[in-house]
């Protein structure tokens, strides 16, 4: 079995709002391609235009209408993916050290070449965040970009995972949680950041930001999007139909 560092220098790691997320799943697109096409190990696709397609995925996206008491129904689009938990649940079932858990940084990573693909850590995983790869017979699991974080041979403002980068709703944030002052650490206070099932002991890194309440605009209440733009309308009619009318409330 893997051991767990005591402390890690850094805790890197995801703010995700869901306030924010639209679910367009362009961080799943962007996450397969980085890693499919790039610096990553590549992601399978098993018969993927047939009538079973499977593939490996990092990173998904779940969408879900919640309704609480009180309050209008709403669409909520959660995304997911590894939390890099301090207390990896992943790394200390691995039979032969292939999960771990870096000092410098608090990643959660497979070695590869290490992984059996006995499926442990997927069962020990509370989310659900780990894959076995069918083409390769091993685990894959989201690995918060390493290989961008730290590339010197990438421009700088690409070196954020690639969820993050391609964002377009700015609902994903990268950063260090071990640094008090950092924009994730400052997000999540100002939000209310959530730790996820914190029942499981795991103490996640990730954040997730609640959604806010939506206004509730059933029953006698409209709302007319175009009112800001339109004109007032008249109190009385004029010309032809203002003279027409008046002549009309003799009969």
């Amino acid at each position: 079995m893997t051991a767990l560092p005591q402390t890690t220098e850094k805790k890197l790691g995801l703010v995700i709002d869901l306030d924010t997320c639209v679910g367009c799943h362009a961080c799943v697109i962007n996450c397969k391609e980085w890693n499919t096409s790039n610096y990553g190990a590549p992601l399978s696709d098993m018969d993927a235009y047939g009538e079973k397609p499977v593939g490996t995925f990092l990173n998904r996206v779940h969408t879900y209408e919640v309704k609480q008491p009180g309050r209008t129904a709403q669409t909520v689009h959660f995304p997911k993916s590894c939390l890099h938990c301090e207390a990896a649940p992943c790394v200390t079932v691995c039979p032969t050290g292939a999960s771990y858990k870096r000092v410098e940084d608090g990643i959660v990573l497979v070695n590869e070449s290490d992984c059996i693909g006995c499926g442990l850590c997927a069962w020990a995983c509370p989310y659900g965040a780990r894959e076995m790869d069918r083409a390769e017979g091993v685990m894959k699991k989201c690995t918060l970009c390493v290989d961008r974080i730290y590339n010197d041979n990438i421009p700088e403002i690409d070196r954020i995972p690639a969820c993050v980068r391609t964002c377009p709703a700015g609902a994903r944030h990268f950063g260090d949680f071990a640094d008090p002052d950092s924009h994730v650490s400052r997000l999540s206070a100002a939000r209310g950041g959530m730790e996820l099932m914190p029942e499981q002991a795991t103490r996640p890194v990730n954040r997730y930001l609640p959604p806010r309440p939506k206004t509730d605009i059933t029953g006698d209440g409209k709302i007319d999007l175009l009112a800001p733009y339109l004109d007032d309308l008249p109190t009385e009619t004029g010309g032809f139909l203002g003279w027409l009318d008046k002549a009309l409330e003799r009969f």
